[in-house]
């Protein structure tokens, strides 16, 4: 569930973004992991989403990202996980653009990484990209500040 923090931050930019996406005439998928469909949720609140929002899948289990998304054996807290992760789920839902989160929300380690560890990936353009990021706090601000900070990104590839 989306807490009010978040959703008063993400009612004014999810607005901005689908704008911007029906301008284009583009659709978005989310793949998440550790957000357990917190994006999905918060994108799914904006002004016709109907329209722009493909879907999302929430692969929390390291087999779903395997299986469903074509996630290359390895750590599933990787960058070559959140980039399979993102170009599976746009395959997968047939969209335009993609978003892709995976990490440790914690409170323990996975794949030897700290809680707080996050990758987040874009696909834009045909053209997919992750980055690393560190956040601290526990598991709903660790998530919170993923959520935010993945929508961020695709603001900022879209120009």
């Amino acid at each position: 569930m989306v807490d009010e923090a978040l959703s008063e931050w993400a009612a004014g930019r999810v607005e901005e973004l689908a704008a911007t996406l029906q301008d284009r005439g583009l659709t978005v998928a989310i793949a998440e992991s550790l957000t357990g469909g917190l994006v999905t949720e918060v994108l799914a609140r904006g002004p016709g989403a109907s329209d722009w929002l493909r879907g999302g899948v929430v692969a929390y289990s390291s087999a779903v990202k395997h299986d469903l998304l074509g996630v290359r054996p390895g750590p599933v807290v990787s960058e070559h996980a959140a980039l399979d992760m993102v170009v599976g789920v746009a395959r997968v839902l047939r969209a335009d653009v993609g978003l892709a989160v995976t990490g440790v929300g914690g409170p323990a380690p996975q794949d030897d990484q700290p809680p707080g560890t996050v990758w987040t990936a874009t696909l834009v353009d045909g053209s997919a990209r992750a980055e690393l990021h560190h956040f601290a706090g526990g598991p709903v601000q660790i998530c919170d500040a993923t959520c935010r900070t993945v929508i961020e990104r695709l603001h900022a590839r879209l120009g």
